[in-house]
């Protein structure tokens, strides 16, 4: 039997009062998902372990049944593992965003973590560019998708910077900047670069809104044991964000390219359709990442946050099931909570629902974050909940 995890990244949100008190998945149009939750074991599921930042890192890694409070080094080294990097044991691997700052002083804010969502193409030559003039022995750019790219420290993880703690730029979007600065300054080497990224950023050639890189989620490089040794299946992952895809490649999983994959609300839905159901024909679980409604979640945007969500169900959950089935397994959750409210990620439990022959269903109307609270059913750990699908799957 297949196993499909269906995952839209930063769904689980909070009531609104611009939805009539509702939130944005009670919201949206979900035909397809409230089918399913009534056959379906609906519950939550605590993704985010206790003490850690409740990142799509921390979660996704839960998500894909392993414990991120034994594997979970950093932001940084998940994503130089979807790059392939290769790196020594001591290495200290940075995630570096792109970012518009209004200013890089101690009055400054952050106004965009992702540089107004700076393409590929236009983010390249930037990093390239401060590889070219400031890159050395000690610290190297690495070029990513997007605004997310990777700074990699040579023997880091010895030195000071192991230890600093850099707030995520999509956690402080119109906060002061300063105590992260305070932060920087603990480090000359650190505070150098950032201000010598700045003054390239800054210059008249650049047209982009990128005027400041920002380092953090730093962390040695990541190993995690094999995938199907672990659990049975032959798996797959499919997503546009570097984080997922640097999860499946440390696992052994497959990683599946789609053209067109952004990441955001505009995306390549069919791809991700047709790049799931070709792996199916001889593989056995695929993890379908979508990034969207964390975007909309970031931006503050309710309207479009509830459209990332019916497009998730009209567009992949609706196509897949109408492929396989109830012949299949079906696992639909968010990693995490994105609240409109915080334009940041919180780690309430998140809702799931679980539907496979044999499994008797919770028998409700809908899929919402309420309604699945409403079960009783809680899983405390989430990298728990892959096992738990497989068992009753009779894995």
């Amino acid at each position: 039997m297949k196993l499909l995890f269906l995952i839209a990244d930063g769904m689980g949100d909070w009531p609104l009062d611009a939805l009539g008190g509702k939130t944005p998945l009670e919201a949206a149009a979900t035909p397809n998902l409230d089918a399913m939750a009534g056959k379906a074991l609906v519950g939550r599921c605590r993704t985010v372990p206790e003490g850690m930042a409740p990142g799509s890192d921390v979660a996704n890694m839960a998500l894909l049944g392993f414990d991120p409070a034994a594997h979970h080094t950093g932001r940084g080294p998940i994503e130089a593992a979807a790059q392939g990097l290769q790196l020594d044991p001591d290495d200290l691997v940075w995630r570096c965003n792109l970012v518009t700052v209004t200013n890089l002083g101690l009055n400054g804010k952050m106004r965009d973590y992702s540089a107004k969502h700076i393409s590929t193409a236009a983010a390249e030559p930037l990093i390239r560019d401060l590889q070219k003039h400031l890159g050395d022995e000690t610290f190297t750019f690495h070029p990513g998708v997007q605004y997310r790219h990777l700074l990699v420290q040579k023997g880091g993880a010895l030195e000071d910077e192991a230890g600093l703690n850099v707030n995520p730029p999509h956690d402080i979007t119109d906060k002061p900047i300063k105590p992260d600065l305070m932060t920087f300054s603990r480090s000359a080497r650190l505070w150098d670069l950032l201000h010598g990224a700045a003054e390239r950023l800054t210059a008249k050639t650049n047209k982009t809104k990128a005027n400041s890189i920002w380092p953090w989620g730093q962390g040695r490089p990541l190993n995690l044991p094999d995938f199907r040794k672990t659990f049975g299946p032959r798996g797959a992952v499919i997503s546009a964000v570097d984080l997922v895809r640097g999860l499946g490649r440390a696992a052994g999983m497959e990683v599946l390219e789609v053209p067109g994959a952004t990441g955001l609300l505009e995306t390549n839905y069919q791809g991700k359709v047709d790049a799931a159901l070709k792996f199916l024909e001889t593989g056995d679980f695929v993890f379908v990442h979508l990034e969207g409604p964390d975007e909309c979640g970031h931006a503050g945007n309710a309207k479009d946050k509830t459209e990332a969500i019916a497009r998730f169900d009209a567009r992949i959950v609706g196509p897949l099931r109408q492929a396989l089935g109830d012949e299949a397994a079906w696992m639909v959750a968010c990693d995490h909570y994105t609240p409109i409210k915080e334009k940041t990620h919180t780690p309430d439990p998140v809702p799931f629902l679980f539907l496979a022959p044999g499994v008797q269903g919770s028998g409700l109307q809908a899929f919402s974050e309420a309604l699945a609270g409403e079960t009783g059913l809680f899983l405390e750990q989430g990298h728990g909940l892959l096992p738990w699908c497989l068992e009753r799957m009779g894995k």
